[in-house]
């Protein structure tokens, strides 16, 4: 068990916490506020307990001019200072923090800004730069990682600090490791598992790693035309992961009965709004959704299931037409009695867009951090941390 915040006495202490604040912001107005809402708990228990709160997150990628001023966390700290209702100092800056940080008293609050922004000159941030990691960590006096999402690598924000400070994680962390340890470990079977998404090189490795631990794999989104030419199956113009048909064809031959692919589909001549969909068994133009038999199919394996953990849209679910198949199976899904996880990215998205924010076990505010644990990996952010 990792050492968390609650084993720290932070009286007068100047605490960083690494969020994840990475949300996404359309002139300047943010559209979904669930990371930093999901940030709140931490950050509440920090002030509640009397320290110099310091917060450190990245926002999106810095790799030249342009990005700085798309980039920049001032609109965050507004939000922040909103659901915080008290006030949010913001440093603009990510050099030369000291006169911040000297004012601050017990319980208020710091936002550095966008960590990337060291990345415009070389990638001292996501390079984990020995220099930067230890600057930042002289500001503080304990370092609380809670940024789950970005825990799969070595940052100077989270390793690069962690290295030269007494370290610990926050409770969002928490949350998504004790989600995911009973699936790892010891998962009540049924265990299915829903594959979506684009490419199946993306997801190699966790199905490598669950293909010996479920029961059954559902595979759909663009993913499952790849398997279906593996079969032998004419695919038309659907999305095909050429690197990866001889890894399909060896999967689909020593897991035949655990691998479960559509049987009909949604498909279109071109991947638009305005495009009339038809449904088939045999592929015409693009799948782009899977089809009322094979979501009949999936039905049969989820209502039964004890443990499920959902990876990927089965369809090109940005567009209405091709959604009804990734809302079906949240239906399903949300009904069943299952421990059920959602792993993060565009799953958990369209889960929330579609009103299915509280209807699961766990919804990951990690894509590449639930993908790299569902691969078995142990993620850098979480393993500089020491055990209690």
């Amino acid at each position: 068990m990792k050492k968390s915040i609650r084993d720290f006495d932070l009286e007068n202490k100047k605490v960083i916490i690494r969020v994840d604040f990475n949300v996404p912001i359309k002139d300047g107005v943010i559209t979904d506020d669930n990371r930093i809402v999901e940030s709140l708990e931490t950050i509440n228990y920090a002030i509640a307990h009397n320290a110099k709160v310091i917060l450190f997150s990245h926002l999106g990628r810095v790799k030249e001019e342009a990005d700085l001023a798309k980039n920049d966390l001032k609109p965050v700290a507004k939000r922040l200072e909103e659901l915080l209702d008290k006030k949010v100092v913001f440093a603009d800056r990510t050099r030369n923090l000291e006169p911040f940080v000297e004012k601050l008293e017990n319980g208020d609050v710091l936002l550095v800004q966008n960590t990337r922004y060291e990345d415009l000159e070389g990638k001292k941030e996501s390079g984990n730069d020995p220099e930067l990691g230890a600057y930042w960590a002289s500001l503080g006096d304990i370092f609380i990682n809670d940024a789950f999402g970005t825990s799969h690598r070595a940052h100077a924000s989270n390793v690069g600090i962690a290295t030269h400070l007494e370290s610990g994680i926050g409770f969002l962390v928490e949350k998504e490791l004790n989600a995911f340890e009973p699936v790892l470990t010891k998962p009540e079977r049924p265990f299915t598992v829903i594959l979506g998404g684009a490419k199946v090189s993306d997801k190699i490795g966790v199905i490598e790693n669950l293909v010996t631990k479920a029961d059954y794999i559902l595979v759909g989104g663009g993913m499952a035309y790849t398997f279906l030419k593996a079969m032998g199956v004419e695919i038309g113009s659907s999305l095909l992961d050429t690197e990866s048909i001889d890894f399909c064809k060896k999967i689909l031959k020593k897991y035949k009965n655990k691998i479960i692919l559509p049987i009909d589909h949604i498909c279109a001549s071109e991947i638009s709004e305005n495009v009339k969909p038809i449904v088939t068994e045999t592929i015409k133009g693009i799948g782009l959704d899977i089809g009322p038999k094979t979501i009949e199919l999936f039905k049969k394996y989820l209502e039964t299931s004890k443990t499920i953990v959902w990876n990927g849209p089965v369809g090109y679910s940005e567009i209405d037409s091709f959604a009804k198949g990734t809302k079906s199976l949240l239906e399903i899904v949300s009904k069943t009695k299952a421990l059920s996880i959602i792993g993060g990215g565009d799953t958990a998205a369209a889960a929330i867009k579609f009103g299915y924010k509280n209807k699961f076990s766990h919804i990951s505010t990690g894509g590449g951090a639930s993908l790299e644990l569902l691969e078995g990996k142990k993620l850098p952010g979480i393993e500089i941390i020491k055990d209690f």
